[in-house]
């Protein structure tokens, strides 16, 4: 974990500093400020926040249990603000965040979509699986003609897995 920083479970009031880290990134699909603070309040405890010295929101990640998959968590996005970029922090809370999630709620794999010219993402899932010493698959997901708006890249879904995480209970 980068020094200053820690890793905490969003809370409603995070959702603001969420969005606009989120929108400041400028990569990622921007949801509604509505969208983070339900996210924060129904989906907290499969996400993960990153915290300055202040307590304010300097990353996140936020994740979901595939309902059809319960021991796949579905990464939705991960952001970092740009004055924490460059340390690390990213793969801190993607580690920090699935060894709760195995523990809590028993996953032993993670799923995500990349765009193609996502470089910061690809490589941050694709060091995960190799961290973990886990198989990755890549594919196709999402079709950029299946996006309602022109110049949508194709998502690229990523299956990590099977991960092993010490100490986690199996659930």
């Amino acid at each position: 974990m980068p020094e200053g920083l820690k890793l905490d479970t969003p809370r409603v009031d995070d959702g603001a500093a969420i969005w606009r880290i989120a929108r400041d990134s400028k990569t990622l699909d921007l949801n509604s400020s509505y969208s983070y603070l339900l996210w924060c309040r129904d989906f907290a405890a499969t996400s993960v926040v990153a915290r300055d010295g202040a307590g304010e929101p300097v990353g996140f990640i936020t994740g979901y249990v595939r309902p059809e998959a319960p021991r796949t968590l579905l990464i939705w996005q991960v952001a970092v603000d740009e004055a924490a970029r460059g340390r690390g922090l990213a793969a801190a809370m993607l580690d920090g965040l699935t060894l709760r999630a195995a523990e809590e709620c028993g996953i032993d794999s993670i799923e995500t979509t990349v765009t193609p010219d996502n470089t910061p993402s690809n490589r941050l899932f694709t060091s995960y699986a190799q961290r973990h010493s886990a198989a990755v698959a890549k594919d196709v997901l999402f079709d950029a003609a299946l996006f309602p708006e022109d110049g949508h890249e194709p998502e690229v879904g990523y299956r990590i897995g099977p991960v092993a995480f010490p100490g986690a209970s199996k659930r």
